[in-house]
């Protein structure tokens, strides 16, 4: 009996091992299946959704109000950033203080490069502006993703020469917990950015104070205005924290109010949540990721670890009694910014880190003038070089202009850009210093850069965990810009779906254009060859509709980041530079300005939308007749006129079934349909100088033409026709013509020796430099100095086939006695 009972214990504890193993590798089993999951959904929005983004290298950093902007536009996409062909047009801005635009363009793409100029309005007041540009892809992925410059602009036209008062020295404090939320009774790391009312950094000391005013926690800025403190929130009680700000010394402006000490609150501390922390492993060349979680919450989560679309790190972590770690290679890693994002199994977002790894594979360029010094009106012949052995071809841009006290701060690197900065939000200063510092001080700020000013590219709620149930709002522009509209209901805001609607351009060219309203009413019509501005025209097919209202919209993006440019204010004691400036710009628009409005001239094509014409009548190579009647009944076989109780009416010859079509041909004049056959009847035949016709049934998108019939005047402008007051006309800036760069050449002595001054600030610009071997010789690259004296900075950015990415600096001198 005994021995049945020790078998029967034996037995229930066998089981209860079972039953408690197999709970323990289920749920391992489902941690496991639900980061399976996660995984290949983020693969899946990476494939749906690819990343797309632009640089811009810009000519310069600081102009005067009236001088020209001239920049490259680089389209990468990718893990790797590598050139990316998927968009045709880039919108570039200018905005001002207020995030609103004052100057804005559309660039074709072609082959992932760009180029374009920005010419800036003599009246644009002095001040920082934001220079920002995306694509109608990227508009999906909100405005953070687009790329952001900076560029100083001085109006030396003002009529007041007083300089502007400055702002208050009042100090702004911001507070960044690690992982974005500070959890009751779980410690973390707060960092925090200390900066003027100008946005420029201050260096400062601080206490953080609890709700009775004790002292929990100090610290000091590194770099930039910015540090960290470690805090542990109350796990009972008030958590209300405060924060005391105090300027070094040192750090206090020379404005008439001296900066003085400050409170901040910091952000509230939530009751329940998780704490996410990379923090240095004991092994070389390891991290650490350390989960923190209040007692109420799940043990289990999961990390996924993510660059730019692609996955370095998938890990299920187990907490136990509120706590998990693990440590792994550094190596793993992508380069430049990582983000660590912890999910519950769910897939609920929880928290994010970022962690910046600095790229190790660049695109080594040089760029050496033939000489150190140079006299005015010289020859520059410049070496420029791309790679090494292993590279591949690359595209360059280069800029050459004078450095002085107002050129000081360099325009950002691509490099720069595209590892880091990209990722982040707002204006990083000097961020170079990120990607050179070594040691523990710069470990420290780059972690503190991370955390004040990280960001989450991807809204994760919304699109990287769910399969999209339709089409992205926004398609990219594969071949040429889209034009958009659309269509709603007479009177009323409500969408028109299924109607078709024209498109035309009325010119010497017949360009038309057709869509079907989709279920928002939206239009979407693709022009080729639309350059500069443009007279469009809109209208529903009548037989369908004659009342629903068009709208084209604009394609431009109306949404902005909360991140203006920096404050700038005219420094007295640059007023020499300012008015010498001045004084150059004057000179140059006087005996230059004509010479720097010279634009390439475009490709156009003059084979009209439907080919080639079944006949064709050049009506000035036949006798006049005085009504377009006679002209059709005499000389045009394939067109019969027929007069019915509403009056004239068309039908086309079918060439293929050789009989005449029963419906109304489409009828065009200078490319714009006209439904009204007894309105086109009533022009003067003088008025048109050719005619074409098509005999046979046309297709054109959505819609069937039973014939076709072209009238085209001898200006292509409508020659004063009326069209129906129901059709939409409105000017259109099509994409931005291209200006050409000009610069004066002294290849002899006659030129040198020229009485007409030559005072440019920006020597050479050239947007298309291509280095295909870079072991072959380059071929040099000239251009002549200007009459002013001074150290000249020559810029080369550029990017490799491969998504490598590099820049270069170098100077040479311009001196009068050479």
């Amino acid at each position: 009996m005994p021995y049945l009972i020790n078998c029967s214990l034996l037995l229930r504890r066998g089981l209860l091992l079972a039953s408690l193993l197999w709970l323990t590798v289920g749920a391992a089993w489902a941690q496991s299946d639900s980061l399976r999951q996660l995984t290949k959904q983020f693969e899946r929005q990476a494939q749906q959704m690819p990343r797309e983004q632009l640089f811009l290298h810009i000519d310069r950093p600081l102009y005067l109000s009236g001088e020209t902007m001239w920049f490259k536009v680089y389209a990468v996409g990718g893990a790797a950033s590598r050139p990316l062909a998927l968009s045709s047009v880039a919108y570039v801005e200018i905005l001002d203080a207020k995030q609103q635009p004052v100057l804005r363009d559309k660039v074709a793409l072609q082959n992932a490069t760009g180029q374009g100029t920005l010419a800036l309005p003599a009246s644009l007041a002095s001040g920082r502006y934001t220079v920002r540009a995306y694509t109608r892809w990227m508009q999906n992925y909100g405005p953070e993703a687009y790329f952001h410059g900076t560029v100083t602009v001085v109006n030396t036209f003002a009529s007041s020469g007083a300089i502007p008062a400055p702002d208050s020295a009042a100090l702004t404090a911001q507070f960044f917990p690690e992982g974005g939320y500070l959890v009751r009774g779980l410690r973390s790391k707060v960092a925090f950015q200390v900066t003027d009312r100008r946005g420029r950094s201050v260096a400062a000391t601080g206490t953080v104070l609890d709700a009775q005013g004790a002292v929990v926690a100090t610290f000091a800025t590194r770099h930039g205005g910015r540090g960290s403190f470690m805090l542990t929130p109350a796990a009972t009680g008030s958590t209300a924290y405060s924060a005391v700000v105090i300027p070094l010394p040192a750090a206090t402006t020379s404005v008439s109010t001296k900066a003085t000490a400050s409170t901040s609150r910091l952000p509230a501390v939530r009751d329940q949540g998780y704490v996410l922390s990379i923090v240095p492993s004991l092994l070389v060349g390891h991290l650490k990721v350390v989960v923190q979680a209040t007692a109420d919450q799940p043990d289990n989560v999961l990390l996924l670890v993510h660059a730019r679309q692609q996955q370095a790190l998938a890990r299920a972590i187990y907490l136990t009694a509120g706590r998990g770690e693990f440590s792994f290679k550094e190596d793993l890693l992508l380069d430049g910014v990582s983000h660590f994002t912890l999910f519950s199994e769910a897939h609920q977002p929880l928290c994010e880190r970022l962690f910046f790894r600095v790229p190790r594979r660049t695109l080594p360029i040089t760029a050496r003038p033939s000489q150190p010094l140079y006299a005015p009106r010289s020859k520059v012949s410049l070496t420029v070089t791309a790679g090494n052995n292993a590279s591949q071809p690359a595209s360059l841009s280069v800029a050459v202009y004078r450095l002085d006290s107002l050129n000081s701060v360099p325009t950002i690197s691509i490099e720069h850009y595209l590892g880091l900065t990209s990722e982040l939000r707002g204006a990083v200063a000097d961020p170079g210093y990120y990607f050179t510092a070594t040691g523990p001080e710069a470990t420290a700020a780059t972690e503190d850069l991370l955390l004040t000013q990280g960001w989450s590219r991807f809204r994760w709620n919304d699109e990287a965990l769910k399969r999209p149930a339709a089409l992205p709002t926004f398609l990219p522009e594969l071949h040429g810009p889209v034009v958009r509209a659309r269509l709603t209901r007479a009177n009323s805001t409500e969408p028109q779906p299924g109607l078709l609607t024209y498109f035309s351009i009325p010119g010497r060219t017949v360009r038309l254009y057709n869509d079907q309203s989709d279920a928002n009413g939206i239009l979407q019509f693709k022009p080729v060859s639309l350059y500069g501005p443009q007279t469009v025209m809109l209208q529903t097919d009548p037989r369908q509709d004659t009342t629903s209202r068009l709208t084209l919209l604009d394609p431009f993006s109306e949404q902005f980041t909360p991140f203006p440019a920096p404050t700038f204010i005219l420094m007295p004691r640059f007023q020499t530079d300012y008015a010498r400036r001045h004084l150059q710009a004057q000179v140059q628009t006087v005996y230059a300005g004509k010479k720097y409005d010279r634009y390439r001239t475009q490709p156009i094509d003059t084979i009209p939308f439907y080919g080639q014409p079944s006949a064709s009548y050049r009506l000035d190579e036949y006798t006049r007749f005085k009504v377009l009647e006679e002209v059709l009944r005499e000389y045009v076989p394939g067109v019969q006129v027929r007069i019915r109780k509403d009056g004239f009416h068309y039908q086309v010859f079918n060439e293929p079934t050789r009989t005449f079509f029963e419906q109304d041909p489409l009828v065009l004049l200078d490319g714009v349909p006209v439904a009204n056959i007894n309105k086109i009847m009533a022009i003067p035949a003088i008025k048109i100088r050719r005619l074409d016709v098509l005999t046979s049934r046309y297709l054109q998108g959505g819609a069937s033409y039973s014939g076709l019939v072209s009238f085209s005047t001898y200006k292509g402008d409508l020659e004063g026709f009326q069209l129906d007051p129901r059709v939409l006309i409105q000017e259109y800036e099509g994409l931005q013509e291209q200006r050409e760069f000009y610069a004066p050449r002294y290849d002899t002595p006659e030129q040198q020796r020229s009485r007409r001054p030559d005072m440019r600030e920006l020597l050479y610009w050239n947007p298309a430099v291509t280095v295909t071997s870079p072991g072959a010789a380059p071929q040099p690259l000239e251009f002549f100095t200007g009459d002013q004296p001074g150290r000249y900075l020559i810029e080369v950015q550029g990017l490799d086939a491969s998504g490598a990415a590099g820049s270069s600096r170098s100077t040479f001198e311009v001196q009068p006695s050479l």
